[in-house]
């Protein structure tokens, strides 16, 4: 039975795992949920599954969650530092960040030092401090388990492999609502188009990062990281059927790939259940269904997001920190019509160029990139 915390549980990741608990009652205990502001669903969260400690995040629900809980046998915090205290309990054996975003970062970095087993949702933690996290998780005997469908597919793809050298992996992208437009197509798409992707039921961050290709650059780097590979070993091909979910080559020139339907559900299980295979009545892939998979090179010219992820690898330090902020910032400002879709890429080229770079960060120096970045994209937008 793993004690499981889930930070951001009343996102898509989130109600996703939950579902995973709900099915395997007895291998999983929800000790911790915690979520920003969406009070009403993290109560009847609680209420249904009776964890040990809830968190909202803003101090402003407090109260009101803290009245719908007043009878059960909960413990109900709020703000940001009790989002990194929770995940220290003792009673957790494993945490999920499902959190979006750079505010993941910091109560992963407690649940590591706290000796918590990590499946990682959360990608931007290693793709703002990627080396911060994993010396970090060796120091503390810690494993991350990934959780994002591709990683989770060359994790799976590595069983039985770890002595094996890796060649290369090839991460697929789906190519997202805009695959094979122009740029002078792009100039004019709106937000509604972009938050309808043709094959995953996401957030509207994450939606729109992979309309841009962005999510794509995110996944490059923290493969990276996860896998201990060189810049050159990471090749992304754009895989619209998304059944294919990545694959790596081996020394021998071998290809491995794990194969499924698009359903998250799957990669949070063998995250959360890791070594086990649990049993799952989720839908089947057919290759009937599919008579055709399809694989094409990403245009990185016309989305140039993902030539700017390979960029901000490649020089290292900070620079992924300063490129998570500004696409922050940038995505947030498209979903409020402050900005266009191809307007994003320059807000995050302009900042790569002009936010003070560090070679070493400490974890301070990410701190301070993040807000210095932040303020360098909202200046551009005029905010």
């Amino acid at each position: 039975m793993k004690r499981i915390a889930i930070l951001g549980s009343t996102g898509s990741i989130g109600t996703q795992a939950l579902e995973v608990i709900r099915a395997n009652p007895e291998s999983f205990e929800l000790e911790v949920i915690t979520a920003n502001s969406n009070a009403d669903l993290l109560i009847a969260q609680a209420l249904e599954f009776k964890p040990n400690a809830v968190v909202i995040a803003r101090d402003e629900h407090y109260e009101y969650v803290r009245q719908a809980l007043q009878h059960e046998d909960i413990k109900v915090y709020a703000g940001a530092n009790a989002l990194g205290s929770v995940v220290e309990m003792s009673t957790v054996d494993m945490v999920l960040t499902a959190m979006v975003g750079y505010a993941g970062l910091l109560p992963t970095i407690r649940a590591i030092k706290a000796g918590k087993q990590i499946a990682l949702a959360n990608k931007e933690t290693l793709v703002v401090a990627g080396q911060l996290i994993t010396e970090l998780a060796r120091q503390h005997a810690v494993n991350i388990y990934p959780v994002d469908s591709e990683h989770s597919a060359i994790f799976q793809c590595l069983a039985g492999e770890f002595h094996n050298p890796i060649e290369k992996i090839i991460l697929t992208a789906s190519g997202g609502p805009f695959r094979g437009r122009t740029a002078e197509e792009l100039k004019h798409v709106t937000k509604a188009q972009a938050l309808k992707h043709p094959n995953w039921e996401m957030g509207a961050k994450i939606t729109i990062d992979s309309a841009s290709l962005m999510n794509k650059g995110l996944e490059v780097i923290e493969a990276k990281w996860l896998f201990a590979l060189r810049n050159e070993q990471i090749e992304v091909v754009v895989h619209p059927q998304s059944i294919v979910h990545s694959l790596v080559q081996f020394g021998d020139g071998s290809i491995k790939a794990q194969l499924g339907l698009p359903d998250m559900k799957l990669p949070i299980q063998y995250a959360l259940g890791y070594p086990q295979r649990l049993k799952s009545d989720y839908p089947r892939f057919s290759f009937m269904d599919y008579p055709q998979l399809t694989f094409e090179q990403p245009d990185l010219k016309t989305f140039r997001n993902l030539q700017l992820a390979f960029d901000a690898m490649e020089k290292g330090g900070n620079m992924p920190c300063i490129l998570n902020a500004a696409n922050e910032v940038a995505v947030s400002a498209f979903l409020h019509d402050q900005v266009g879709f191809l307007q994003m890429s320059d807000i995050l080229e302009s900042c790569m160029a002009k936010v003070t770079y560090i070679a070493n960060p400490s974890y301070d120096d990410y701190v301070n990139t993040d807000k210095e970045a932040r303020r360098q994209a909202a200046a551009l937008i005029g905010k």
